[in-house]
């Protein structure tokens, strides 16, 4: 059944076309991302994904027989709109799951939503853990899948300095904190970690790095620190930039003369996606860290990346770009959620969240675009982590790859 776009309440719902199916032979599922503000560089494409997912599914019979009608809000950037959507999906809408949120800001900012309605949301870009709620499964990178991995291959590397820059929320500030301690406990001095501290009253460092706020522009100060402190020759840049704030920050860094040689740059919210607008062709050997990249030479991913590029071709989404598209982490932790969840769904033979949860922590497994994913009883997964470096054309060249990584959220007070 071809779905057709809706628009209702102030949300854009996909709805089913005129053929008519009964609302008992559909299931709705939320689809909650920014689609307008800072994050929808990042975050539309995740939308465009979830689509194309549904697409693919419904197109093969649905879940349990029914198809997918998706119900897709914006959440603007705003992270107190989020909240609310999250309650219009679920109160109004009700949806039986949602896949959404990029930032830890907006996940935080519906949590309570979830958990006081026990709803299910899919998250599916990295974090920085310290977090296990039975109402959401973290199909997202947690800190030991892609964080200390990096820092692991600089250190091998033979970096020695280590600069910590980040957007100003949880995410990057919680990480950067478990960094610190990861440094530390591999023989890092304190004076060779850049971007400062803040102490409480009995100096105790609580924060660590340098932060910027969303959609920052102006980088020159702070790239001229990033040089200094680079000045040595053994130094590296740990982003937690997250958004549009990426393409002056990268601008600057490449006006200023440094380079991947003088002083490379590990990525944590920039993929293929994100290269879209920035000058990758200036930023060739700079480091992401993901556990999917487009250049992964996998029949697997090869026909998902083939079979994406066909649905753009044919959808007639509102506003849907479909020129120089690519695909990226984030995006495949989209897709693999809707699968793991329609597998929890079936092996359940139910749409009730518990018993979908109950599916979920008996260990699911599937087999991605990244390589097999397992579900894990503490609701993340198990999965392959890759280090890529940045070719002109934006994609990545893969350097190292780690198998099979338990998704561990609890790594403050754990390092040696």
């Amino acid at each position: 059944m071809k779905l057709r776009l809706l628009l209702a309440s102030g949300a854009i719902a996909l709805g089913l076309s005129s053929s008519g199916l009964r609302s008992a032979e559909t299931v709705k599922v939320g689809v909650l991302h920014s689609l307008s503000g800072t994050m929808a560089i990042s975050e539309t494409s995740l939308r465009d994904i979830l689509l194309f997912t549904f697409d693919e599914i419904n197109a093969r019979g649905g879940v349990l027989g029914r198809k997918i009608e998706p119900v897709v809000v914006d959440g603007a950037s705003n992270w107190p709109l989020f909240a609310e959507k999250a309650k219009q999906l679920l109160e109004q809408d009700k949806v039986a799951v949602t896949f959404g949120c990029w930032t830890s800001v907006s996940r935080k900012s519906v949590l309570p939503v979830y958990e006081r309605n026990n709803g299910l949301l899919f998250y599916p870009v990295q974090y920085e853990g310290e977090e296990e709620s039975q109402n959401v499964a973290y199909t997202a990178e947690a800190v030991n899948q892609q964080a200390t991995p990096a820092v692991d291959y600089y250190l091998k590397e033979g970096k020695k300095k280590f600069y910590l820059l980040g957007s100003d929320y949880v995410y990057p500030q919680t990480t950067n904190l478990v960094l610190l301690e990861y440094l530390l406990s591999k023989g890092v001095p304190l004076a060779n970690i850049g971007g400062g501290f803040r102490r409480d009253g009995s100096g105790k460092i609580i924060s660590a790095g340098k932060y910027t706020p969303f959609g920052h522009i102006d980088y020159q100060q702070i790239v001229a620190e990033i040089k200094q402190f680079a000045a040595s020759g053994d130094a590296c840049v740990i982003s937690t930039l997250n958004g549009d704030t990426n393409v002056p920050f990268f601008k600057e860094y490449a006006a200023s003369g440094l380079t991947s040689e003088t002083c490379p740059v590990v990525s944590f919210s920039i993929s293929e996606d994100e290269f879209r607008g920035l000058p990758a062709d200036k930023l060739v050997g700079q480091l992401g860290c993901w556990t999917y990249f487009q250049s992964l030479n996998t029949p697997a991913n090869k026909k998902f990346v083939a079979d994406f590029q066909t649905w753009l071709k044919k959808s007639n989404v509102p506003g849907l770009v479909k020129e120089g598209r690519v695909t990226c982490s984030p995006m495949v932790l989209s897709y693999v959620g809707v699968y793991i969840w329609k597998a929890a769904v079936e092996k359940a033979g139910s749409f009730e969240v518990d018993k979908v949860r109950a599916a979920w922590k008996s260990g699911l497994t599937f087999d991605g675009p990244g390589g097999k994913v397992t579900t894990q009883k503490n609701m993340h997964l198990t999965k392959n982590v890759y280090i890529g470096e940045t070719r002109a054309d934006g994609q990545f060249k893969i350097v190292s790859s780690f198998d099979n990584v338990y998704g561990e959220p609890w790594l403050k007070g754990k390092f040696k």
